[in-house]
């Protein structure tokens, strides 16, 4: 036992070494864009090196939520309002956020995702990720974030989504300000903001 820990050990810290290795590489080459798009080798040792970083015992814990249509229905709509920006809806991250920042966000649907553990989906949505825009998204008591853990059955889902559960989900989607008021009627708006391009009260201001 004492060997095999050593020796993850020192695969850790060699996995660590070439990854600030490559990174002070890719720093010399693109500076602090976050528009460059990560090289393989780079997405392959984050993977390794935050797998590592999730405690064992964190990875090997059950889902103590049992799937149900209104657990999935209920995540599906806190999905849509939380992550759905960077994420998509679908899980693509196909979003202007999801391309723009560093690194891109992951294809949920993909078998990198899919293929962790439920401790280790919890461990992520719980704590978020440094380095990344991946925020940690509860402060408080890890027993008892039960919405982080109905989280973890909906990005099992995401392969099978519906078109009924995305249209469902574009409604639930946050919308813009300029979205708002493209929807509002004129009755529900200020004097001065007619989406119909009119405007109330003497004259034009800009």
């Amino acid at each position: 036992m004492r060997r095999i820990f050593f020796s993850l050990l020192a695969l850790a810290l060699l996995l660590a070494c070439a990854g600030g290795g490559w990174m002070g590489y890719r720093l010399l080459t693109t500076g602090f864009s976050a528009k460059t798009q990560p090289h393989p080798l780079e997405v392959m040792l984050a993977r390794k090196i935050s797998a590592l970083a999730i405690p064992i015992e964190q990875r090997n814990l059950p889902n103590p939520v049992p799937v149900s249509s209104t657990v999935l229905q209920e995540s599906l709509a806190h999905f849509a309002d939380h992550c759905a920006t960077c994420h998509g809806n679908d899980g693509s991250g196909q979003t202007p956020i999801g391309h723009n920042v560093y690194p891109k966000a992951p294809d949920l649907r993909l078998k990198e995702t899919q293929s962790m553990s439920d401790g280790a989906l919890f461990f992520i949505i719980h704590n978020g990720i440094r380095f990344t825009a991946m925020p940690a998204w509860s402060e408080g008591d890890p027993d008892k974030d039960l919405e982080s853990w109905k989280l973890v059955h909906f990005i099992r889902h995401l392969p099978q989504l519906t078109q009924e559960e995305l249209d469902q989900m574009k409604a639930l989607n946050p919308k813009t300000t300029h979205q708002r008021e493209s929807e509002a009627s004129p009755a529900d708006l200020p004097p001065g903001n007619d989406p119909s391009g009119t405007t109330s009260g003497v004259g034009h201001h800009h």
